[in-house]
């Protein structure tokens, strides 16, 4: 009757079944032949089942502090090394299952990571992405450090600097000549990062507030919340022009990401902007030259109209870019955004 009164209302019968604790085939055998069971079933207890007590034993074991955070793939030969067989494995994890303890099992949580906050950039310096990548030195285990700053609206490297170590005071310094450079306001900028320690110094903490600049950080060990860095970085390593061989000295490194920097700025046609070079983006120029390629094309079709079946290719600008955007939020997952609200769809020929 409850199962006949919440289809009616509107419930999936097998929702139902699965709420009052009962099997989808056995409501509908019950409804085709009432509710007597005629199923004989077997009633033969297995000859190699585990006694109530052993099961009691196997459960202690599992959940004591010694195992409780190994699983059973890892109990059984830390067992085995002290002579001592309880079970096997897949023993272990049936009943792990039947007592719904097939997870963490010790009162100590696990570390919960959340994913960083949400931003939207609708123009240059409103949010920006930092990383630090290794340049091999000649002597071995020697590495010299270099320090990028880039806008993630225009993709154009703002600030950039190598140095011979890591550190927040050196981090703090590029972030103030950058926000000079680019004349930023207090609580105009995000600036986004990983957990590296030069990030996470109290200097580089001290100067973003003094300098009114809001601190994101991606999650430990996850690169994906850093993309644009990592691209950036990822595209200067696999240019042809990257050297074969170390660096021989400071000034060397410095020298060639110069070179670097200024190709990828003024020279590169970006992917991910619809191929403007990021320093034509951060001057805000790509709308008028992507309006100009538009009507390049749309003289083309007029002249040529037997070479198109459709429209012509996408030249639109993109108006919106997101770090770290969230397509299911939750309902908790509530979206901070700078700059904007909800970000236009990138087209399928302008992802990156």
């Amino acid at each position: 009757m409850l199962i006949q009164e919440a289809c009616e209302a509107g419930a999936r019968k097998h929702l139902t079944a699965e709420l009052l604790g009962l099997p989808l085939r056995t409501v509908q055998r019950w409804e085709k032949h009432g509710l007597h069971d005629y199923r004989k079933g077997s009633r033969a207890v297995p000859g190699n089942k585990i006694s109530k007590a052993e099961r009691e034993q196997i459960i202690e074991v599992m959940t004591s502090s010694k195992f409780g955070d190994f699983n059973p793939h890892q109990i059984v030969p830390k067992l085995a090394d002290q002579g001592v067989y309880l079970a096997s494995e897949a023993t272990m994890y049936r009943i792990l299952r039947e007592l719904n303890m097939n997870k963490h099992r010790l009162s100590s949580q696990t570390v919960a990571r959340k994913r960083p906050e949400a931003y939207i950039a609708t123009g240059p310096n409103q949010v920006w992405s930092w990383d630090i990548t290794y340049l091999p030195a000649r002597v071995k285990g020697r590495f010299f450090y270099l320090y990028m700053i880039m806008d993630v609206y225009s993709r154009k490297a703002v600030a950039y600097q190598v140095y011979e170590c890591e550190s927040g005071e050196l981090a703090s310094d590029l972030i103030t000549d950058a926000c000079n450079q680019e004349k930023v306001k207090k609580d105009q900028l995000v600036l986004h990062s990983d957990n590296g320690g030069p990030m996470k110094a109290f200097t580089m903490l001290a100067k973003l507030e003094s300098l009114g600049v809001v601190p994101s950080f991606s999650r430990p060990r996850i690169s994906n919340d850093n993309p644009y860095s990592e691209s950036l970085f990822r595209t200067m390593k696999y240019r042809p022009e990257y050297p074969e061989h170390p660096f021989e000295d400071l000034k060397a490194a410095r020298e060639w990401v110069e070179q670097f920097a200024q190709w990828y700025n003024n020279e590169h046609l970006h992917s991910g902007i619809c191929f403007i070079t990021p320093a034509a983006r951060h001057d805000r120029k790509d709308v008028e030259i992507l309006e100009k390629r538009h009507q390049v094309y749309l003289d083309a079709k007029t002249s040529y109209p037997e070479r198109w079946t459709g429209i012509t290719r996408n030249w639109k600008h993109i108006s919106k870019v997101a770090l770290n955007k969230r397509n299911n939020p939750g309902k908790n997952g509530r979206r901070r955004e700078k700059g904007g609200t909800t970000p236009a769809p990138v087209p399928a020929n302008q992802q990156r």
